[in-house]
């Protein structure tokens, strides 16, 4: 342990996070923007998915997307908006970046299709939320992370609150 980590309270020394939910999106075939004059640009549309978690579950409405960047070094980083209907009709807004990045053959297995364990590669995405629902209020006030894995139709999430 370093000096200035010893000095510090217990609670400052790590993070501690409880499950928010898991999400399933279903994610159509992707608009290749192509190498624009900035970065090579795509575009996944994403008509619909499913969350569930033991405070909240509902549906991922159609209309959400996924504007992806490629940078020169294979990472992938996303800029996704969706919007979440929970079981009582509230809707959530959820927009989150995140970097996916790997050894190349395993980006290449993941781009062709396959799925592959997550711990094989880094997917990790920062949700944030918006609603004005007053039972969901609370989601106003978190910050959350993820860990992804790319199916052949679509992605799946495990959220997380940081607590």
């Amino acid at each position: 342990m370093t000096p200035l980590l010893g000095e510090l309270p217990i609670g400052l020394r790590s993070v501690s996070t409880r499950p928010l939910f898991v999400l399933r999106l279903d994610v159509r075939p992707l608009q290749l923007v192509g190498d624009t004059p900035g970065p090579y640009r795509r575009v996944g549309v994403v008509p619909g998915g499913v969350f569930e978690g033991d405070r909240l579950l509902g549906t991922v409405l159609e209309g959400g997307n996924d504007w992806q960047t490629v940078r020169s070094d294979s990472t992938t980083v996303l800029d996704v908006g969706l919007v979440l209907k929970a079981g009582g009709g509230e809707l959530i807004g959820m927009t989150y970046g995140r970097l996916r990045h790997g050894p190349p053959d395993i980006i290449k297995r993941i781009e062709a299709g396959e799925v592959l364990d997550p711990s094989t590669h880094y997917f990790r995405i920062n949700p944030v939320f918006e609603t004005a629902s007053h039972q969901y209020g609370w989601l106003n006030r978190i910050l959350a992370i993820g860990i992804g894995q790319r199916r052949s139709d679509g992605v799946t999430y495990s959220v997380f609150e940081i607590l």
